[in-house]
């Protein structure tokens, strides 16, 4: 089943050199960008991300620091990343979890403005989850009866998120095609930081996600412990949850 889009969406899929949010970086990024008309346009880039790759990130994707010395850096291709993506909304695998708060570290690391917040996500995983709970690779061979080759490459497992949807469309009748209802669907958690350090509580407040002060309201934490903010902006948290929390003060200074 072709997606039924009002905007264009771009699917996308990160390979890193790790799993912190803070940390880590971009060594391979692919796009299929899907227009409204079904035209499909891709990029694909190897990234400098000029720290060494862990062993054990290039055994999973099997590229390697001499692979990727030569490559243009993310500040080099961020703003033509983002003008790819312009206007688009997000499709992944694990994408809300991962990709998308990893994604915008990097555009903020290198002073790329881009505001991903007006835009729709859909996690072609949490549909799977949801449905039949297993991997990619199984969910690819499950839907498309295709064995995924090229495994953890970028752009084989970005082609394979785009198809698994297309076929779960097909597959489950409950499942509207449009990308609003597909991304309220595939949303487990309502966050103002794309890692979850900060959510909306029922009232549509914001409340901290974790630590000591889990489900608290944000405003509430700092009348009461007015360090506290201070401590998560100048720890190792994510620089778009501390662009949050900073938005969050300055609208409560304002009033």
């Amino acid at each position: 089943m072709n997606l039924n889009l009002k905007n264009p969406i771009a699917f996308f899929d990160l390979e890193t050199t790790g799993i912190n949010i803070s940390k880590d970086r971009i060594v391979e990024i692919s796009i299929i960008k899907v227009n409204p008309n079904g035209e499909e346009v891709e990029q694909t880039y190897r990234v400098n991300p000029e720290m060494h790759i862990p062993e054990e990130a290039s055994a999973v994707h099997g590229i390697y620091d001499e692979d990727i010395k030569d490559c243009p850096t993310f500040k080099e291709i961020g703003k033509t990343v983002a003008k790819f993506i312009e206007g688009c909304d997000l499709g992944g695998f694990n994408s809300n979890k991962f990709d998308i708060p990893l994604l915008a570290e990097e555009f903020l690391r290198v002073g790329v403005d881009i505001d991903l917040r007006k835009r729709h996500f859909v996690d072609v995983q949490n549909i799977f989850h949801k449905m039949e709970k297993r991997t990619l690779v199984a969910a690819y061979k499950f839907y498309c009866d295709k064995d995924l080759e090229g495994a953890h490459s970028a752009n084989a497992d970005t082609r394979a998120t785009y198809e698994v949807l297309k076929a779960q469309l097909d597959r489950y009748s409950e499942l509207d095609n449009d990308i609003a209802s597909l991304a309220e669907f595939t949303t487990q958690r309502k966050t103002v930081d794309y890692a979850g350090f900060v959510q909306y509580n029922a009232e549509g407040e914001e409340i901290y996600g974790f630590g000591k002060n889990k489900g608290k309201r944000v405003v509430d934490v700092m009348k009461e412990q007015p360090g506290y903010m201070n401590w998560v902006l100048g720890a190792d948290f994510p620089l778009y949850t501390k662009k949050v929390l900073t938005e969050i003060k300055l609208r409560e200074a304002q009033k």
